[in-house]
């Protein structure tokens, strides 16, 4: 049932939006410096994703992690933890607060509460050409949860197995030792590297459509602090049609760690955690 719009529904509408969370205060990422100390550096460490698969990599505060598409379209689901203690991990949540619902060269991966510091600053993107499309549409979402197989069995009555949620539960507990049970719960709300989506306008539905990515682009993330990152290649390859599947085509995922030039970064340090005093009142 539709209740009757009110006299004043046209002026209700009509209030101007106010941003929840103006970043103005916040120093803005030091990009230049960033971006020049990786000119010509050196890649350290590389893994590699499989499709329909997942694989961990350590990335050392200071270094970057380039994640690039190599031979087709496909996108990936990222994980981010500090290396040296996996309660403190990405935050999706309070990222597109402060980012907006997709990320892009500037903005910053902040981890969890308490903590709540900068994780990880994008410092290069080769999609940030395509901006919103007319569909609402943009790339490197922090909206979308993660494809999982509890979705599919409420949705299909479905055991599927290799979706981002399960394949980021066994490379996490692969990259440290976990059983399969403790380490299914740090798996968190990803960065979708690559994936295309946005809202309907209609009906607010999430939705995702083809990916613009083409062998070779790539996301470079400089680490704020030491980082274990885990990234899934999705099932659904660049996920024009489905993102549970055994039949779409899809293709791996390079990580790179890359090393900065020699004292390029001298007078870098990693950010501290959050000063709030955690008294909550008391």
């Amino acid at each position: 049932m539709t209740h009757t719009p009110p006299s004043d529904a046209y002026a209700r509408r009509a209030i101007k939006p106010v941003i929840c969370y103006p970043v103005d205060a916040l120093a803005p990422a030091p990009l230049a410096g960033y971006q020049a100390a990786f000119n010509g550096a050196s890649v350290i460490a590389t893994e590699t994703a499989a499709p329909r698969d997942a694989a961990a990599i350590r990335v050392p505060a200071g270094h970057m992690l380039r994640i690039t598409s190599v031979n087709g379209p496909q996108v990936g689901d990222l994980n981010l933890f500090n290396a040296n203690d996996l309660n403190e991990r990405f935050y999706s949540g309070k990222t597109r607060a402060l980012h907006g619902t997709h990320v892009s060269t500037g903005d910053r991966l902040w981890s969890s509460f308490p903590q709540l510091r900068p994780m990880a600053t994008v410092i290069n993107d080769t999609l940030d050409w395509y901006g919103i499309d007319d569909f609402g549409g943009s790339v490197h979402d922090v909206i979308g949860t993660r494809c999982d197989p509890y979705t599919g069995n409420l949705l299909n009555g479905t055991q599927y197995h290799h979706c981002c949620h399960s394949n980021l539960t066994r490379a996490l507990a692969d990259a440290t030792g976990m059983s399969l049970r403790d380490a299914e719960p740090f798996v968190h709300d990803v960065l979708n590297v690559f994936m295309c989506t946005g809202f309907t306008r209609d009906t607010g539905q999430y939705f995702m459509k083809a990916s613009p990515v083409r062998p070779g682009d790539h996301l470079d993330l400089f680490a704020e602090i030491d980082l274990l990152a885990v990234l899934s290649a999705c099932p659904g390859g660049d996920c024009s049609a489905e993102h549970s599947s055994d039949t779409a085509a899809c293709y791996p995922l390079q990580m790179d760690v890359i090393a900065p030039l020699d004292g390029a970064l001298s007078q870098w340090r990693s950010p501290e955690q959050n000063g709030y005093d955690r008294s909550h009142g008391r």
